[in-house]
C-alpha cells in the first residue's frame, strides 16, 4: 500500500466514511474508535475497529493522520451468535402463548416478553421489580405475594392460580408457575416464570359441575312436577290416564327439545316457550313477550336452566300453584346506538299465594342469580313482595352472543 491511496482499502460502499474522516482530520479532531469493513489483500472483506487521529506539526498545522485498524473478525463471528442466539430466543419467548417473565435470585422481575405488555396493556417501567402486583386482583394479590415469597425465600417451585387484568380493565385466570434457576454450585441465579390463561378451562370446570348439580337438581324437580301434574289432573274423570300420559309424553318432548338446540343459537322466544311447556296446562297462564333475541349456547343454557327453576317453583309454591295465578315475562333491548346497548329481562308472578322470603339460599338461589351473574356478566335482583315473586336481569347484549 506504500504510496497508494488509503481509499483502495475501503469499499466502493464505505467510501463516503473516509470523507467523513478526513473532514474531521482537517479540523484537528480525533475520529473515535468505530467499527467498519476494509479490504483483505485477497479481496475479502475484514471486520475491523478504526480510530484516526490528526497529526500536527510545531504549529500546530494538520500534516497527516494515524490510523489504527484492529482486526475484529473474530469478535463480531461471536457477537452475531450472540445476537442470532438473542434473536432466537424472542422468537420464542415473544410468541408462546403464556406471558412470560424472568426475576433476579431475590424475585425482583426484570424481564417480560411481549405477550405480557400485550396483554397487560403495561411498559416495563411500570412493571420492574414488583411493580406486577397492580395488575392482580385486590381481593388476591395478598395471598399471591405470600406464597411466591416462600418460594422465593426457599427455593422451592412456585404454582398458583389467580386472576390478573388486562389492558382493557377485566380480569382473566391465569394458572402460573415459576422454577428457580440454579448455576454450577446449586445457587439460586435466576426464577424463570410463565402465566397461562385458563379462564376458558376453569368456567368448563365450574359449568360441567353445575350441570352436573343441575341434572341431579332437575331430576328432583322432574319428580315434583309429575307429582303436581297428577295433583292438577282429574283422576275422577275418565280420560284422566290418557291426559296424564300426554302431560308426560310433553314433558319428554320438552328435553328433548332443550338438548337438540343447547348447542346452536337459539331464539330468546322459543327458549321461553320450551320452559314454559313443561308446565302443561300451566303454561296457558303465563303471558311471554319482547323482540326477536339469538342466544349463545353459553347464554341459551344459562337463561333455560334459570327459566326452568322459576317456572317449578312457581308451579310447586307461588303464582302457578293456583288457577288464579298469573306470570309475565318481558324482555327489551336498549336502543342500537346506546354506548353499551342492554338486555333486559323481567319475570313477575301475580294472582298466587302470599310470597314470605326464604329463610334461606339453596341451590335454587344459583341458578337463578349466581349463575348468569358469572355466566352473562350480568346485573340480577330477586324480589319477594307479598303479590308475587319478581326476578330481573340486565347485561350488556354482548354477552348474549
Amino acid at each position: 500500500m506504500i504510496g497508494r491511496n488509503v481509499r483502495d482499502l475501503i469499499p466502493a460502499d464505505r467510501q463516503s466514511e473516509e470523507d467523513r474522516i478526513i473532514a474531521t482530520i482537517l479540523r484537528g479532531e480525533r475520529v473515535p474508535t468505530f467499527e467498519t469493513i476494509r479490504l483483505h489483500e485477497d479481496g475479502s472483506e475484514v471486520f475491523v475497529a478504526v480510530t484516526v487521529s490528526p497529526i500536527c506539526d510545531a504549529t500546530g498545522k494538520v500534516v497527516a493522520a494515524s490510523k489504527i485498524a484492529r482486526d475484529i473478525t473474530s469478535q463480531k463471528a461471536v457477537q452475531d451468535r450472540l445476537a442470532e442466539s438473542e434473536h432466537h430466543f424472542r422468537l420464542l419467548a415473544d410468541n408462546i402463548s403464556q406471558l412470560a417473565w424472568i426475576a433476579d435470585s431475590e424475585g425482583r422481575i426484570f424481564w417480560y416478553n411481549k405477550r405480557w405488555f400485550d396483554y397487560t396493556g403495561t411498559s416495563l417501567e411500570d412493571m420492574v421489580g414488583w411493580g406486577w402486583t397492580t395488575v392482580h386482583d385486590p381481593a388476591e394479590v395478598d395471598r399471591v405475594v405470600e406464597r411466591i415469597q416462600h418460594s422465593f425465600d426457599t427455593g422451592v417451585d412456585w404454582e398458583d392460580t389467580f386472576p390478573l387484568r388486562g389492558a382493557d380493565g377485566t380480569y382473566r385466570w391465569f394458572l402460573s408457575r415459576a422454577v428457580p434457576i440454579r448455576d454450577a454450585d446449586g445457587a439460586i441465579t435466576y426464577w424463570f416464570g410463565t402465566n397461562t390463561d385458563v379462564t376458558e378451562m376453569r368456567d368448563a370446570e365450574q359449568r360441567i359441575e353445575l350441570l352436573l348439580q343441575e341434572v341431579n337438581h332437575r331430576s328432583k324437580n322432574l319428580l315434583a312436577i309429575i307429582r303436581s301434574l297428577a295433583r292438577r289432573s282429574d283422576p275422577d274423570k275418565p280420560d284422566f290416564l290418557n291426559r296424564f300420559d300426554q302431560r308426560l309424553t310433553a314433558l319428554a318432548a320438552n328435553q328433548d327439545l332443550l338438548v337438540s338446540r343447547s348447542w346452536s343459537n337459539v331464539p330468546l322466544a322459543d327458549m321461553v316457550s320450551s320452559q314454559l311447556r313443561v308446565l302443561g296446562e300451566a303454561a296457558a297462564q303465563c303471558q311471554a313477550s319482547g323482540p326477536r333475541v339469538m342466544l349463545s349456547p353459553k347464554a341459551a343454557e344459562c337463561l333455560s336452566m334459570t327459566l326452568h327453576e322459576m317456572a317449578t317453583n312457581a308451579l310447586k309454591y307461588g303464582a302457578l300453584s293456583v288457577s288464579t295465578g298469573q306470570v309475565s315475562i318481558v324482555w327489551s333491548l336498549s336502543d342500537a346506538d346506546d354506548t353499551q346497548p342492554r338486555f333486559h329481562m323481567r319475570w313477575q308472578e301475580s294472582g298466587g299465594p302470599m310470597v314470605e322470603q326464604p329463610r334461606s339460599k339453596g341451590f335454587g338461589t344459583r341458578v337463578i342469580v349466581d349463575a348468569p351473574r358469572h355466566n352473562l356478566f350480568a346485573d340480577v335482583d330477586v324480589a319477594y313482595p307479598p303479590e308475587g315473586f319478581v326476578w330481573t336481569l340486565s347485561c350488556n347484549r354482548s354477552a348474549l352472543r
